[in-house]
């Protein structure tokens, strides 16, 4: 087995024996990227981050490849793997400690001594000898990386400091390790206090809450609760974002900005403002007050409000934006989400894609990829209808335009359902009656038609190669209105992508099925380490 080692300077390793590699700091930093993206990269991607123009980039990637095949195919087994269009190692034939390390950090069954090998491994900065300051797109994938990096150390520390049968001194070497890490995380900081005290060495313990405490005020943030045994079950084990707070506190301010094309679009906020911001990208059928009120997706918005500064808004042409538009199509679906989050003064943030939003979140994200710091797509879909359909199924669904037209604004809410039963199978017959009334009060039976029409249009494919930001991508077993292979697509085109699966038959998640807190956490885990 070859066996790369990321952590620290870049070295490689057949057997025992390290291997030599090229003196050309591109082309060592070139084997880095490869290895931790653990993808196959496409040539021209490759050629855009690691060369410039007017140079010949195809020509100086081949000759990088050539100074690494003599290292990767070590032992004449092609581990390098090469066509016209793209390249990647074969990481069934290489071992890499980032992936180690990641697998570590994720994997639920991975035990104390695994935990603190995988901790120590990452210790050291990523690619410390790969720097490329000249080249923008490297230097901003890399330092994603890193923080990447970093979360995987938190994550691994606080398993440590969580185990219940760690020694008290253990518990505290490990929460330092944490905090120092993750310096304004409540639960270390609760943790580096409460495991000193667990040792009996109070005066320690309260020096200790005496300088953190002083730390989280300098930095303008809420101190911990010290008086809090994290030690303990249920409650007290709930960091400071992840506590409940009453639904009641919680209140959505609406706010209103204005396209270049004159058409009023609703935003909105909840949650507090110094929380880490979260924005999601409008979805069809939505209404910003409908919503909050809604037995169904209450719930979930609410706690993600519980955590983040929670930032949504409503697509022109539905819910409180304005209905008469002139335009509505994936080019004014992108340009809104720009204009709204210039109106909340966001400067970094992770973004968040739902169904047809998932496609608009990846355009986003590689437009701006200075923007967005992480990017989550849920039940998404890459390419509309009207690219993929037999001639058959295109027949079917231009009848569906032609029904929705007529029967959209009806009483009889019979061909609306049509709709309610695809996006949530599992749901009550109270939860589709509310669903089927709501479809009729958030748009107009003409912008219905104009939505879907849009929605057969999108195709961001090509975008895939260009997401640079860690990307989460979640979706249901068993959703009947975009079937889960479409999830494990997007999530295998974007370098390094994680993919979660839950157990669910609903396109739109109910705020009461396990499935939607697991989304939630996912989201925490994905976001907050």
């Amino acid at each position: 087995m070859l066996s790369i080692q990321t952590f620290g300077p870049l070295r490689v390793f057949f057997g025992r024996e390290e291997l030599p590699l090229p003196s050309s700091r591109k082309t060592r930093a070139l084997l880095g990227y490869l290895a931790l993206s653990a993808a196959p990269q496409r040539r021209d991607r490759l050629c855009e981050v690691f060369w410039d123009l007017p140079d010949d980039p195809r020509g100086a990637l081949r000759w990088s490849l050539s100074k690494l095949r003599p290292t990767l195919n070590a032992g004449s087994q092609i581990r390098l793997l090469t066509d016209r269009e793209r390249v990647q190692l074969d990481e069934r034939a290489v071992a890499v400690d980032f992936q180690a390390v990641k697998r570590s950090a994720g994997g639920e069954d991975t035990n104390t001594e695994e935990l603190a090998r995988a901790w120590d491994a990452a210790r050291g900065l990523l690619l410390e000898d790969c720097e490329l300051p000249n080249q923008p797109d490297f230097s901003v994938w890399l330092t994603q990386q890193r923080d990447e990096a970093t979360r995987f150390r938190v994550r691994l520390a606080r398993r440590l400091v969580e185990l219940p049968d760690l020694a008290p001194e253990d518990t505290e070497r490990w929460a330092d390790r944490w905090l120092l890490d993750a310096p304004f995380d409540p639960m270390a900081a609760q943790f580096a206090v409460a495991s000193r005290r667990r040792t009996g060495r109070k005066q320690e313990a309260d020096a200790r809450r005496e300088e953190l405490a002083h730390a989280f005020e300098a930095a303008e943030l809420a101190i911990p609760d010290f008086s809090v045994d994290p030690f303990g079950a249920g409650e007290s084990r709930k960091t400071l974002v992840e506590k409940p707070v009453e639904a009641e506190a919680l209140r959505q301010v609406v706010r209103f900005v204005q396209a270049d094309d004159n058409a009023s679009l609703a935003w909105a906020s909840v949650g507090s403002a110094d929380a880490p911001p979260l924005v999601k990208a409008a979805n069809w059928l939505s209404h910003l007050e409908l919503d909050w009120e809604a037995p169904i997706w209450s719930p979930l918005f609410r706690d993600l409000g519980n955590t983040f500064n929670f930032i949504r808004y409503d697509e022109r042409g539905c819910g409180l934006s304005d209905w008469d538009v002139p335009e509505i199509s994936f080019g004014t679906f992108v340009s809104d989400l720009e204009l709204v989050v210039d109106a909340a003064g966001l400067g970094r943030f992770p973004l968040l894609g739902i169904s047809q939003g998932a496609a608009v979140s990846i355009e986003y994200a590689a437009r701006h990829p200075d923007r967005v710091s992480h990017l989550i797509l849920f039940g998404g879909y890459t390419a509309g209808w009207r690219h993929t359909a037999t001639p058959a199924q295109a027949r079917e669904r231009e009848a569906v335009m032609v029904l929705t037209e007529t029967g959209w604004g009806q009483t009889n809410p019979s061909f609306r359902h049509m709709f309610s039963q695809t996006f949530m199978p599992d749901a009550t017959l109270e939860e589709l009656a509310w669903f089927d009334e709501f479809q009729r009060n958030t748009t107009s039976a003409d912008n219905a038609v104009r939505f879907l029409d849009a929605f057969s249009n999108i195709d961001v494919r090509h975008r895939l190669k260009d997401i640079q930001c860690p990307t989460l991508v979640i979706h249901c077993r068993g959703d009947l209105r975009i079937p889960m292979p479409s999830g494990r697509a997007i999530a295998a085109e974007i370098a390094g992508a994680e993919f979660v699966g839950l157990d669910s038959n609903n396109h739109l998640l109910l705020g009461r099925e396990p499935a939607s807190s697991e989304f939630v956490s996912e989201i925490r885990r994905f976001l907050l380490g």
